[in-house]
């Protein structure tokens, strides 16, 4: 049983859904228009500028990267309009989820982010991170990153009762999975593979209309956290190792206290106590429609979670201003 937070008031959960409002709104403007770096730079401003209007001491811990890499939103920020005297609380976000998603207007862009007190989420440094998770209902134990990927499938299709060739693998579309899609195309599984976007593909493992049964693979470690965060909410189980190419990322590892470098994280590692998680869809996808920018108006579709109630509310908005630009 997870306990409800005092620091995280119920009134935080639809000001989440606001803020990845803001942002997906003004990644929208840019759906298709080829400009990835214009689409990110647009939904990090319109995240902030809406962070900033909140009575909390907010600090990201997830965010775009250090601060010499990230001029806003970087790791370390300090965001909320209650510096020293609100509610302390760790953030991770990714405010355009999907930047090339975005610029070529595929499927499944969201803004994202996940709130927790202080000291709730990891601090994952921006390495990649192999990942394997299933949705809620499976006994623990089922899936282990120490095992093969056909052996993690066997045990998936057991608990579920079915062959493994009835189980469909979500994996990003990359030439570092090209060992891994062979092996579970050996076992007759079927595969989506999607080219970016691996939080919604983490987050697809827990809606049964998704049909995915399983996700794996590499990809950034700080989305591994959101994605966390979000099955902290819904139940389900999550791994996650860090993978370090050099020296350089074994030090930015170093530099955010992690010490064991071989460490497997489970789903409390990455996101404990009360969590909210909030998404906002930029595009169509599979888990939430995009902004639709009509005659009279715009309209928006967000998914809300929060851990020490299990509820998730789906927040279907209608626009007639920027979401954001004013206390609506």
């Amino acid at each position: 049983m997870v306990i409800a937070s005092h620091t995280l008031d119920r009134v935080l959960v639809l000001e989440m859904v606001r803020v990845t409002e803001a942002a997906a709104v003004a990644a929208s403007k840019l759906i298709g228009r080829g400009n990835e770096k214009a689409a990110d730079h647009a939904a990090v401003e319109a995240m902030r500028e809406a962070l900033n209007q909140l009575e909390f001491d907010g600090t990201v811990v997830i965010g775009e990267g250090e601060r010499d890499e990230a001029p806003m939103l970087f790791i370390g920020e300090k965001v909320g309009r209650a510096q020293g005297t609100g509610p302390k609380i760790d953030i991770a976000l990714d405010p355009l989820e999907g930047t090339t998603i975005t610029a070529k207007a595929g499927p499944n862009a969201l803004a994202v982010l996940a709130i927790a007190d202080e000291g709730g989420l990891l601090n994952a440094p921006d390495v990649y991170m192999d990942k394997l998770a299933i949705g809620p209902g499976y006994p623990e134990g089922t899936i282990d990153l120490n095992r093969s990927a056909s052996d993690n499938i066997r045990s998936v299709a057991k608990a579920k009762g079915v062959d493994p060739s009835e189980i469909i693998v979500c994996v990003l579309d990359r030439p570092r999975h090209e060992k891994l899609i062979a092996e579970l195309r050996a076992l007759g599984c079927g595969i989506q593979l999607i080219p970016d976007g691996d939080v919604a593909g983490v987050i697809a493992v827990t809606n049964p209309d998704t049909t995915i049964d399983i996700y794996m693979g590499s990809g950034g470690a700080p989305e591994g956290v959101l994605a966390a965060a979000a099955l902290r909410c819904v139940g389900g189980q999550f791994q996650g190792r860090l993978l370090f190419r050099n020296d350089d990322e074994r030090g930015r590892a170093a530099k955010w206290g992690v010490e064991d470098l071989d460490r497997i994280y489970h789903l409390h590692d990455l996101a404990k106590g009360d969590v909210i998680f909030a998404a906002t869809g930029v595009t169509d996808g599979s888990l939430l429609e995009g902004v639709k920018r009509r005659k009279s108006c715009l309209t928006t579709e967000s998914v809300v979670m929060r851990a020490s109630t299990g509820t998730v509310r789906w927040v279907k908005g209608e626009h007639r201003g920027e979401p954001g630009s004013h206390r609506d």
